[in-house]
């Protein structure tokens, strides 16, 4: 199946879910809305014609430029994007998630966004969801372990962010 007829799968009963579609590009992606997420999630699982039935990954990416002068230059807005990959091991087909979320809660600078967790739907993506939440800083909801993965319990930020400020010092040893 191609990335249209994926497309079309989901169009057809979840439309509101869909924000956007790139299906010529290297890899296809469709763009779902944040709170649409789970649903469209379960449709790719578990509809007989799709059978996404592997997570590859879940990536975060941060789109946000520090340099004011060249902030000033960039034709998109701050965000953070995730990225699901995903594979129907039955069909053979794959397909990409991209969900585009505001790199803080409400506009609250250190005020975590948060997207559904897809954990219950694909069990690989408990890991993965915990290495963005470490490194990138965006909260899973209703995840069944949301804590660090990869960093210590007490680190402050997240340094995937490229706002990120590495501290100084780490209990008593220098770092830079």
């Amino acid at each position: 199946m191609d990335a249209k007829s994926i497309l079309d799968e989901i169009g057809r009963d979840h439309a509101t879910w869909i924000v956007g579609s790139d299906l010529a590009a290297i890899d296809p992606w469709i763009e779902v809305a944040p709170d649409g997420l789970p649903e469209v999630c379960r449709v790719l699982r578990d509809w007989p014609a799709l059978r996404m039935n592997m997570l590859h990954c879940v990536t975060g990416v941060d789109y946000f430029e520090p340099d004011e002068k060249k902030a000033a230059k960039v034709d998109w807005q701050p965000r953070v994007e995730l990225i699901y990959h995903l594979s129907s091991l039955v069909h053979k087909h794959r397909i990409v998630l991209k969900v585009r979320l505001p790199r803080w809660k409400g506009g609250v600078e250190g005020a975590l966004p948060e997207v559904p967790s897809v954990a219950g739907i694909w069990s690989t993506a408990a890991w993965h969801e915990r290495e963005v939440f470490d490194l990138m800083g965006v909260r899973f909801t209703g995840h069944p372990d949301p804590r660090r993965i990869l960093c210590p319990e007490d680190w402050q930020g997240h340094p995937l962010r490229k706002d990120y400020q590495p501290p100084s010092e780490y209990h008593g040893i220098r770092v830079k």
